[in-house]
């Protein structure tokens, strides 16, 4: 496998920029970005709110792992996956073993002020959606720690984030190639 070929997997809670610089990285590298929840949807032809409602949050994690399993390109793409998708059993490990894992990250404070305004998150479709928010995050933030370049995007500028997630995409994705070739 060619290093310059090697996916690149955006992880972090909501409300980190995993689109938003997804859509820088690819761009720059010239890959095509795919959007786990936004792949869902389109494959399910419902919104994830309302698998939510119908089917249930299992049923949306299993959509999650079947994306994750066969749902988009084995190569030359930024996938942007759902807050909660790395935090599956065996799912961080999966996506490492498809290549470059990085982690973006920002202070609760930043993620209650950029989720306060949207309303198409089922998971804070709640009374107190701050104290969701809260007590989700304190539950996730250790497996995101563990998975892989964790680069933090408060009050940085979009382009200084990019940067830092090429740099480490680039260093990366060396290393997934050369052990791809000796499997």
């Amino acid at each position: 496998m060619n290093a310059a070929d090697v996916n690149l997997y955006l992880v972090g809670f909501m409300g980190t920029g995993k689109t938003t610089v997804g859509r820088t990285v690819a761009h720059k590298l010239g890959f095509q970005l795919v959007d786990s929840d936004h792949e869902i949807e389109r494959q399910r032809g419902k919104t994830i709110a309302d698998i939510f409602a119908q089917e249930g949050e299992p049923a949306f994690r299993v959509m999650e792992r079947e994306f994750v399993e066969r749902g988009h390109p084995a190569e030359r793409t930024v996938v942007s996956c759902g807050g909660g998708l790395v935090v599956q059993p065996g799912m961080l490990e999966r996506l490492k073993g498809q290549g470059v894992v990085v982690c973006l990250h920002a202070s609760i404070e930043t993620i209650l002020a950029r989720t306060a305004r949207q309303r198409n998150r089922p998971l804070l479709a709640v009374d107190n959606p701050d104290e969701r928010v809260r007590e989700l995050y304190a539950q996730r933030e250790a497996i995101y720690k563990q998975a892989g370049t964790v680069i933090l995007t408060d009050a940085r500028p979009l382009n200084d984030i990019v940067s830092h997630v090429l740099r480490a995409w680039r260093r990366d994705a060396a290393e997934f190639a050369r052990a791809a070739t000796s499997r």
